[in-house]
């Protein structure tokens, strides 16, 4: 697989791939910054706001990609991006380069790579902030791979901290998602204690966020973010699924996510009592 040295502006052709609740408004920035968007989404009606803006929608993602300069992935989990990635690889002209947000982990991103022809670059590049921070380009881009082609592009999401040679994102990825997921469940059960001991929740909230753990109390009560329990219980089973032991705290965190069938859809927020 040889990189790709041209640089995007905004004559560059995107396709954009997953228009779930990230990958709509990433999509809608690189949309109104003047960018020329193909769309392509399982769904086909999550298109048509984005069609309704000036994108394109694709009837199949090697529809979406043919011709493409830069191929975006933001997708649900190592199934999909998979499945995906058989469809549009064949479509994939030589000097394109495939970035993709989706957090899925670095064996995934190996296996992607493996299916590469020749003359197509990949940067792994999931993210941290959720739907809030899509929509205003706060991202942090967790890129792994030589981004310097794509950086103008990249700059329209987020901030870009260079992890190393690809599959390094991914794996930085799962390092700082688990710490979150697994201290927001913590500071639920913290809030649950507080409640047991008849302490006023406004007390032990504004104590909590003077200390150490200020920033995740302030992801556990945030309104405009969303991050489904069910994606946080897929994130924190890659990073155990990484075979690396000693993880305790972790596997409890995830059997907690993973017994809640009901909140699947719910903000991790919901966690808290």
């Amino acid at each position: 697989m040889t990189m790709t040295t041209t640089m995007a502006t905004n004559e560059t052709k995107i396709a954009f791939l997953g228009l779930g609740g990230m990958g709509t408004p990433m999509a809608r920035r690189l949309l109104a910054a003047g960018y020329g968007l193909t769309v392509w989404n399982r769904t086909s009606a999550r298109a048509e706001a984005l069609v309704a803006e000036g994108a394109v929608a694709a009837a199949s993602p090697a529809e979406a990609v043919r011709g493409a300069d830069v191929v975006i992935t933001m997708l649900a989990d190592p199934a999909a991006a998979l499945a995906v990635a058989d469809a549009m690889i064949p479509a994939l002209r030589a000097g394109a380069t495939w970035i993709d947000t989706s957090t899925v982990g670095p064996d995934t991103v190996r296996e992607l790579v493996s299916r590469l022809p020749d003359g197509v670059a990949f940067i792994d590049a999931p993210v941290m902030g959720s739907v809030d921070r899509a929509a205003d380009g706060g991202l942090l881009i967790l890129a792994g791979g030589e981004t310097a082609p794509v950086d103008g592009l990249l700059a329209e999401l987020g901030s870009v901290r260079r992890c190393g040679e690809v599959g390094t994102g991914a794996a930085l990825k799962l390092v700082l998602i688990s710490g979150v997921i697994g201290g927001v469940a913590l500071l639920a059960e913290s809030l649950r204690l507080a409640g047991a001991l008849g302490l006023p929740e406004d007390l032990t909230r504004s104590a909590l966020e003077a200390s150490p753990l200020g920033g995740l109390v302030g992801r556990l009560f945030a309104t405009e973010a969303h991050f489904p329990v069910a994606l946080a219980s897929k994130d924190v089973g890659l990073a155990l699924a990484t075979g690396v032991g000693g993880l305790p705290v972790l596997e409890a965190v995830h059997g907690v996510l993973a017994s809640r069938p009901d909140l699947a859809t719910s903000d991790v927020s919901s966690l808290h009592p």
